[in-house]
């Protein structure tokens, strides 16, 4: 394949993962992005094995490259759950900034292209830029994989005098980058770019354990950023402007995705970064030495009453949190869903964009139960519809329904929006136990007159529910 039909193709491969993206901005064309991106892809990798680049000697060991990492993808895409979604990102992710690392090893051993003056400079500054970014990206995208998956505590750590210690490894980082580019040779600048490189894992692993659990969503889209960013250095170092712009698409569009995220919880990007929020710790004790905890009594409420309220109530609203999620209950919440629909009651769903542990990991389960798109609504649309809702469920959340963000100035959530369900006539939530959410922040929720709480496992309680219903 000539250069000039490489490009045309690598062009219609760029297009096609623009559509791509504005296919996956909305649930409805969700399928149709995917497709989009799923052939811009197949077309770009056939082009580059093709194309005049790769020699014909290599082709048979990129085409076994291929089929072994296929075979992982589908073995994955086959038997990863989609309440494990949110790990499966965060290990493609470290994927991504491991192979930013080894290309650009492998492109600064490479001496078949000799370099001179400025472009030699150029060369390792992206070379530099590009490991740095691929070892943050990797180093950080495995610990989230761990406090997505259980395996590392939520709970934030904060090492004394973190800042300065980021702030040494920065100075650090920029003085060997120094060193690397004025290296006269392969061999002396490979200690410099060893020293970065280390300096940069031990920065992913620190940056990402100071984060709390409460702040994931926001971890995992930054993560997605910086993913990209490592894709596009990679696509410097190779010369290959079909990496550039997909890196530099799913850099921005992820750069965008954590400002949005950001915004959902009131807090900015940097402070997200320094870390500290969220951990599933108890609230600490209020300065007039008063128990944090909010006083007051819990009314529980059995299946089958909770299902007579259903059945009694005119409009539902359905809030799913990461509860829901573990329980693997958005199935049988579909079922109830669709009985009480029949029964004419109006059902719909108030998604906050934090729910959960990704982006959007909400919006995906309830997609994968069928539940239908036009009754799942974002915060914003359907905040205001509470006064006049009689029945509102909470299934495993917490902090997204706090009332303390918009009562108490003292509350670390403080400021952040919510969905007021404590506005509607009946507010139902269950939960497995009392415990704090994920951000380690007590809920006055709970102790409101018009709220009853439905103790146990979600998918067990909504079973019963379920079978009262059509009872």
């Amino acid at each position: 394949m000539t250069s000039s039909l490489a490009t045309v193709a690598y062009i219609g491969a760029a297009i096609l993962f623009i559509l791509s993206l504005g296919g996956l901005s909305n649930p409805e064309t969700s399928r149709r992005g995917n497709l989009y991106g799923v052939v811009g892809m197949a077309l770009a990798v056939l082009v580059t094995i093709a194309g005049p680049r790769v020699a014909a000697a290599g082709v048979p060991w990129i085409v076994a490259a291929l089929v072994i990492g296929g075979g992982i993808g589908l073995y994955a895409a086959k038997t990863v759950k989609m309440t494990q979604m949110p790990e499966l990102v965060a290990l493609m992710h470290s994927l991504v900034g491991l192979a930013a690392c080894l290309v650009g090893f492998a492109s600064y051993v490479d001496t078949s292209i000799q370099y001179t003056g400025v472009e030699k400079t150029i060369h390792e500054v992206e070379i530099y830029i590009g490991i740095l970014i691929g070892a943050v990206t990797f180093s950080g995208s495995l610990i989230a994989f761990g406090k997505l998956n259980g395996k590392i505590g939520g709970k934030p750590l904060l090492l004394p005098a973190r800042h300065w210690l980021n702030l040494a490894g920065l100075l650090v980082v920029i003085w060997f980058g120094r060193e690397f580019v004025n290296a006269h040779d392969v061999q002396s600048g490979m200690i410099p770019l060893i020293v970065m490189t280390v300096i940069a894992l031990l920065f992913g692993i620190h940056m990402v354990m100071a984060i709390g659990g409460a702040d994931m969503p926001v971890v995992v889209s930054m993560l997605n950023s910086y993913s990209g960013w490592a894709a596009a250095a990679t696509g410097f170092m190779l010369g290959n402007d079909l990496l550039i712009v997909t890196g530099a698409l799913v850099g921005s569009s992820g750069a965008i995705l954590s400002y949005i995220m950001c915004n959902a919880m009131n807090r900015n990007f940097i402070s997200v970064i320094a870390g500290g929020f969220g951990g599933g710790a108890p609230a600490a004790p209020k300065a007039d030495g008063a128990a944090a905890e909010p006083q007051g009594e819990v009314v529980p409420v059995s299946a089958t009453d909770t299902a007579e309220l259903l059945r009694d109530a005119k409009s539902v609203i359905i809030v799913p949190g990461y509860g829901m999620a573990v329980a693997q209950a958005q199935h049988t919440v579909n079922e109830i869903t669709r009985t009480l629909r029949d029964k004419g009651v109006t059902v719909r769903f108030g998604i906050h964009p934090v729910a959960g542990r990704m982006p959007g990991h909400m919006n995906v389960l309830l997609a994968e139960a069928k539940v239908p798109y036009d009754i799942v609504l974002e915060m914003d649309e359907i905040n205001d519809d509470f006064p006049d809702t009689d029945v509102v469920m909470v299934i495993g959340a917490n902090d997204i329904v706090n009332p303390a963000a918009q009562d108490d100035p003292t509350s670390p959530i403080a400021g952040m929006p919510v969905l007021e369900v404590w506005k509607a006539r009946t507010s139902i939530v269950m939960k497995r136990s009392m415990a704090s959410g994920y951000a380690g922040v007590d809920n006055p929720l709970f102790y409101k007159d018009n709220n009853r709480m439905l103790f146990g496992d979600a998918k067990k309680m909504l079973d019963e529910v379920l079978v009262a219903l059509k009872g």
